[in-house]
């Protein structure tokens, strides 16, 4: 008799347990990374080098059968979503809502928040798979470079244990200078250099001689994160960066400071408490961000309206026949997530947003599911356009929600936010889903397994997310648009609902024309990206990365535009090595320090309960 080819185990309970293990392990990083610059990472190939990584080891020591690609594909799938439990609300609009209403969040409360949200969008995910993956073959290209990187890793394990190296070596990296930064107090170099107030300014007015340049948040800082940060994003993006501080907190800062528009009286608070170089990020940031938040937000829908073929395609019917010759497709086909437990999903989840919008925020029901439903129009386009460019559009499908809100129900911030985070959380987990299906698609996984993966994660995700943020956070309305927790994405949705709510004329002096000209600038860099000549794209300076700078520190945008050009620098000295480690090192090094920046989080908030 011939041989039997048997499929290898797939949907395994170490499977399944190692991702979610991994998520709760990665979720906090990206939480404590969104805190700081308002970005989360993609997890999937750090959770595929970590879960291979550990089985191989385990495989050395004792009877273990080798962990398979399906079930790496299976951990990644898990661990991935689970780490993206951050932009279910949790560096954005659940503080927002603490800090406009002083909503105390509870930890059961906030668990069953980001559930139901990130479940709302695997249930989208699922209704869109074979429309977006199997018809129209979208690219998904995160996905796509996962699944490629699990064949390349089982094809060449070598190189898959060179990669897991790096990986640690990174963690290794992040994890000291974290340590050392809290044990020795390594503090950041504050630029000395500065510029006199003129005798007619409100700073002279008020006693201030000299303005420095520390005082204005430019500094260097040691910290390797910013530095890995900008690595990943690239020279553009960190050019943009530099490019905001230096307009913002060079230029538009001082003025409005010298304007009078800015409160004097921290400032002179803060310069006689810390001396000379001392920041004004606080007192300053609070004007800032109105132009800064208008120039991303423009930039956001317009770079979206840009995609309005997202929006035809999405209520296009597309035939497509199976041929009974494509037995692959056949075989996929077979092993998807049945009809009704699509229906099952979906309705588990639109329920339990429904119910916990009315029930925990006391929205009006009728909003409430305007919300839901809206957000299965605009979760389907954000899928479709991270489909076609690989960036999920999260801020803009949620100011899309806020906006909406903003005209049927005004003057309710609770409905605005938290309607609008049920939108974007969901868009975003349905995007996370689609690419994991996507890199399921290129090694031969089961989209149902995958499923069941996926929901394992989001569930492991709220546990570790929730508790990660409340330890990180414990006390918002003093620890937010802080050095330390520059919040851009906290302060961007605070800001769009504080608009909607009390109007334009409660916004702070002078913000209003700096808010026109902000986001008029990131329309018009929108049109200059989409219609510039290929040669000149790479220049165009990117409206959201500028917008970012003008919320959080100068250091942090001089950090990452220094780890840009050392990324640029290395893929064009090295390349063969960069497009190997480059990578990887820096997703070792954000881990690795926002691993310990959690446990120290961890440990200061216990010992305060012991000492209390």
């Amino acid at each position: 008799m011939g041989e039997v080819n048997r499929r290898p185990a797939e949907l395994t309970i170490r499977a399944v347990v190692t991702g979610m293990i991994l998520g709760s392990v990665l979720a906090p990083s990206n939480i404590y990374a969104g805190l700081k610059i308002g970005w989360g990472f993609n997890m999937s190939i750090t959770a595929a080098l970590l879960g291979y990584g550990f089985w191989q080891l385990a495989g050395r020591s004792s009877r273990v059968r080798p962990f398979n690609i399906l079930e790496n594909t299976i951990n990644q799938t898990s661990a991935s979503s689970g780490a993206m439990i951050a932009s279910a609300g949790l560096v954005a609009a659940v503080p927002a809502l603490t800090l406009l209403t002083g909503y105390e969040w509870r930890f059961w409360t906030l668990v069953a928040w980001t559930f139901a949200v990130s479940l709302l969008g695997v249930g989208v995910a699922l209704v869109l798979r074979r429309q977006m993956l199997v018809v129209e073959q979208l690219p998904f290209p995160s996905g796509l470079v996962t699944g490629v990187t699990l064949e390349e890793m089982y094809a060449h394990g070598a190189e898959a244990l060179a990669r897991l190296k790096a990986l640690f070596g990174g963690a290794l990296i992040g994890g000291a200078f974290k340590l050392g930064s809290d044990f020795f107090s390594w503090a950041r170099l504050s630029l000395p250099f500065g510029y006199t107030p003129g005798a007619s300014t409100a700073l002279a007015a008020r006693g201030v001689r000299h303005v420095s340049l520390g005082n204005l948040t430019f500094a260097l800082d040691p910290s390797p994160l910013m530095l890995a940060v900008g690595v990943i994003i690239g020279p553009r993006a960190g050019a943009s960066l530099l490019l905001g501080a230096l307009l913002a907190w060079g230029a538009v800062g001082p003025w409005a400071l010298s304007k009078g528009f800015i409160p004097l009286d921290p400032i002179v608070e803060a310069t006689l408490s810390t001396g000379a170089t001392g920041s004004w990020f606080g007192p300053m940031v609070e004007w800032l961000l109105w132009p800064g938040v208008a120039m991303m937000v423009s930039a956001a829908l317009t770079s979206t309206a840009f995609s309005w073929r997202a929006f035809v395609a999405t209520f296009r019917r597309t035939q497509h026949r199976i041929v009974n010759s494509d037995l692959s497709l056949m075989e996929e086909e077979s092993k998807t997530v049945s009809r009704w437990a699509i229906a099952m999903l979906l309705t588990a989840g639109a329920l339990l947003s429904l119910v916990f919008q009315i029930v925990l925020f006391d929205i009006v029901w009728w909003a409430a599911i305007l919300g839901i439903l809206l957000t299965f129009l605009l979760a389907t386009v954000a899928a479709r356009v991270t489909g076609e460019t690989d960036i999920t559009p999260i801020g803009a499908m949620g100011k899309v929600t806020q906006l909406f809100f903003g005209l049927v129900a005004p003057g309710g911030v609770t409905a605005n936010l938290m309607a609008a985070n049920v939108t974007g959380g969901a868009a975003s987990q349905c995007a996370d889903m689609l690419q994991d299906l996507r890199s399921g698609k290129v090694v031969g996984s089961s989209p149902r397994a995958q499923a069941v993966a996926q929901a394992f994660g989001v569930m492991s995700g709220s546990l570790a997310g929730s508790a990660a943020y409340l330890l990180l956070i414990p006390d918002p309305q003093q620890m937010l648009f802080t050095e330390e927790w520059a919040a851009p994405a906290v302060a961007t949705w605070k800001a769009v609902a504080e608009v909607f709510a009390s109007g334009v004329g409660a916004m702070p002096e002078g913000s209003v024309a700096a808010m026109i000209v902000g986001g008029v600038a990131g329309i018009v860099l929108s049109f200059a990206e989409r219609f510039a000549p290929d040669r000149v794209k790479p220049f165009v300076p990117s409206a959201s990365s500028m917008g970012l700078a003008m919320v959080i520190p100068a250091f942090y945008a001089i950090s990452m535009f220094v780890g840009s050009v050392l990324g640029a620098g290395a893929r064009r000295l090295a390349p063969a090595w960069a497009e190997r480690f480059v990578l990887v090192l820096a997703a070792g090094v954000i881990a690795g320090e926002s691993i310990v920046g959690v446990a120290f989080a961890t440990y200061d908030t216990i010992a305060a309960l012991l000492m209390g």
